[in-house]
């Protein structure tokens, strides 16, 4: 990784500029140009340094839903419960957690009765009941890691 990566990562982490071509804005204000800016994402994706580069929806307010669910899955049924979540398009994301909740998950759906179905849905699949653990409250936070 070299100064332009390091000034292209953190100028992203920032956002696009919201301008009619915002790669050639952003490469102005690197000192660069659109298309090697471009290529330097794509590599940056290539070589796994970054592993996502896309938008940030507000899904309320396009009318979906996320939550936080967790799973109590017996070890020995570990890889099969993940495989069936990785199936689902719903599941953002699955990890596992060194506690009797030891599956989580986000749920992602167009409305929120995905939410429920999807939940009924992975009940039924793995047998397993689904702790629902939607957000309250929404907090916007700056975060922002200097590379």
């Amino acid at each position: 990784m070299d100064d332009l990566d390091r000034r292209l990562i953190n100028r992203l982490q920032l956002g696009l500029p919201l301008v009619p071509r915002p790669w050639e804005a952003l490469a102005e204000e690197l000192h660069s140009d659109a298309a090697t800016l471009r290529a330097r994402v794509q590599a940056l994706l290539d070589d796994g340094t970054l592993t996502r580069f896309g938008p940030m929806f507000d899904i309320d307010r396009l009318g979906g839903a996320f939550t936080l669910a967790a799973l109590s899955v017996p070890e020995e049924r570990f890889d099969a419960v993940a495989a069936i979540l990785d199936g689902l398009p719903e599941v953002a994301h699955n990890y596992r957690r060194e506690h009797q909740w030891n599956m989580w998950f986000v749920l992602g759906c167009a409305t929120p009765q995905g939410i429920t179905a999807t939940i009924a849905r992975i009940e039924a699949l793995t047998g397993l009941t689904v702790l629902n653990l939607p957000k309250e409250e929404t907090y916007h936070v700056g975060l922002h890691f200097q590379v």
